[in-house]
Order: C-alpha cells, then structure tokens, then sequence
C-alpha cells in the first residue's frame, strides 16, 4: 500500500471543513458575545474559545473521526492539543519578527504552524488508531453501519 492510500483523506477533508465552519463561526460567537452581550473582553474571548473547542471538539469525535460516545480523556486531549496550538501560533508570531519578518506575515505564519501542530495533534495523538474498545468502537468498524 503506498503513503497515498494511508492517508485518511475523508477524514482530513471533514477535519479542514470543520476548523474552518468553526473559525468562522468563532467571529460571530465573539461578536454576540462582546458587541451584543456586552461582555468584557477577557470574558468573551474565554467563553468563545472554551464554547468553540467543546463544540468543535464534539463534532471532530463523530463526524470526523467516528467514534460513537465522546469521551473525557480524548476531551482533555483536545484541549491541550488546542493550547499547544495557541502557543506555536504564540511564539512564531512573536518570534519571527526578531528575525525581520513583518508582523502580519509571522502571524499568518504563525497559524500556519499552529494549523499544521494541530492536525499531527488530531491525527496521531488524540484520535490515531487504537486497539478496539467494546465500549466505545468507533463508526466506522461498526457492521451493517451506513456511511454517508
């Protein structure tokens, strides 16, 4: 089999959909929160990332990746893996500039980084192949299960 057929394209394909409905999505929670609500800033950024990492957290488990029942250790994964995520973004932007790179383009450099730490996050760390539960199989393995 070669590297081409290992790559779980569907999957890469809903994983890019999803991030990129919720980054979406995350400007019009900010703008509810902070213009509408009328939310303090450090409040509505904390409530927008939290409420968009449970969420996009949920529709990763299943729709992505299959699995049945989300659960709290692939929950708290996800969570460190989008910390981790915010920090490369983080340190490239602020690194780079030293280096002479304009600020907007460390930035944009930066979400490369953190989009690219994310999806090796996703794929080989929370979400990678495990040995199957009998409590939680993922969709996928299930027989007689209809694939969209």
């Amino acid at each position: 089999m070669s590297w081409r057929q290992r790559i779980p394209w569907r999957s890469l394909g809903r994983w890019w959909v999803v991030g990129l409905s919720f980054t979406a999505a995350g400007v019009g929670i900010m703008y509810l929160l902070t213009s509408v609500l009328h939310l303090p800033l450090l409040a509505g950024t904390t409530l927008c990332a939290e409420s968009t990492i449970v969420l996009r957290f949920l529709v990763n488990d299943r729709w992505v990746f299959g699995h049945r029942h989300p659960t709290w250790t692939r929950l708290w994964q996800f969570h460190l893996a989008s910390a981790g995520g915010g920090a490369v973004w983080w340190l490239t932007a602020n690194a780079l500039p030293r280096f002479g790179v304009h600020y907007l383009i460390a930035s944009l450099a930066g979400t490369a980084c953190s989009v690219g730490f994310s999806m090796i996050t996703n794929f080989l760390w929370i979400w990678r192949e495990r040995k199957q539960s009998a409590r939680n199989p993922p969709l996928q393995h299930v027989p007689n299960q209809v694939e969209d």
